[in-house]
């Protein structure tokens, strides 16, 4: 049976918590899965789990240490904005740079190292795929597509940095990021030399992989999504 623990991983910034799952048995590789805007959520430990499940040992880092690693209510958008506001391009480079060299200190390569993020989490996932070549990476409706977030540029003009496969989810109902700005960037990460796929969900709203929401989850592209998920992480982490 995989197990998870909480566990701290040094930063610039100080000691960040980490939930982290184990595999049941050697791991296939490693995984670096990135918060909703909501924090450590249940959801995202939930994540973690299921990767461990399916054989890659998964940690999920609190990016909000910084501010005391809170874990949100999903209707206290009034708390989430100000807690995204006090977050930045710097800090979450940071946070990155030091889950990689914790996994490679474990004995991960890169290129038996992944990334996932969900919601403001799927922006910095694409993030940590341009700072080094990682084995894969995917984004769940990562926004900040057409409009730079957290001072970093928008996904689509930092696509030519892209050093990892990159699968993007997006659902076409989500108000928050435009259908033509997701076309904007699948033409961006088109032309790179790394494999690249999007997908879109007619039917799907922003957060449609949450079932912990029931306003936005959408059973049937969650199921795609994730199983694309774990198909991406299969084909392109190596050994």
């Amino acid at each position: 049976m995989p197990t998870s623990a909480e566990i701290v991983i040094d930063t610039d910034d100080g000691p960040m918590p980490v939930f982290e799952a184990l595999p049941d048995g050697e791991p296939k590789g490693a995984v670096v899965v990135i918060q909703e805007a909501f924090g450590l959520t249940a959801h995202i430990q939930d994540i973690a789990r299921r990767l461990a499940d399916d054989g890659w040992r998964a940690v999920a880092p609190a990016l909000f240490h910084r501010q005391g690693s809170p874990v949100l209510a999903y209707d206290d958008m009034e708390k989430v904005m100000e807690l995204m506001s006090q977050i930045d391009a710097a800090g979450i480079t940071a946070d990155l740079e030091a889950s990689f060299d914790f996994l490679e200190a474990a004995g991960f390569s890169l290129a038996r190292m992944g990334i996932v993020g969900f919601c403001m989490g799927g922006t910095v996932a694409f993030v940590g795929a341009t700072l080094r070549p990682l084995g894969a990476a995917v984004t769940f409706y990562g926004g900040g597509v057409g409009e730079g977030r957290f001072g970093f540029p928008p996904l689509i003009d930092l696509a030519p940095a892209l050093q990892s496969p990159w699968l993007g989810l997006y659902g076409d109902l989500d108000q928050s990021i435009p259908v033509d700005q997701v076309e904007a960037l699948r033409a961006a990460t088109a032309k790179l030399a790394v494999p690249t796929e999007i997908v879109r969900y007619p039917d799907a709203q922003h957060g449609f992989n949450c079932n912990d929401r029931p306003a936005v989850y959408h059973p049937t592209a969650a199921h795609d999504a994730w199983q694309r998920t774990l198909e991406w992480f299969d084909q392109h982490l190596g050994p």
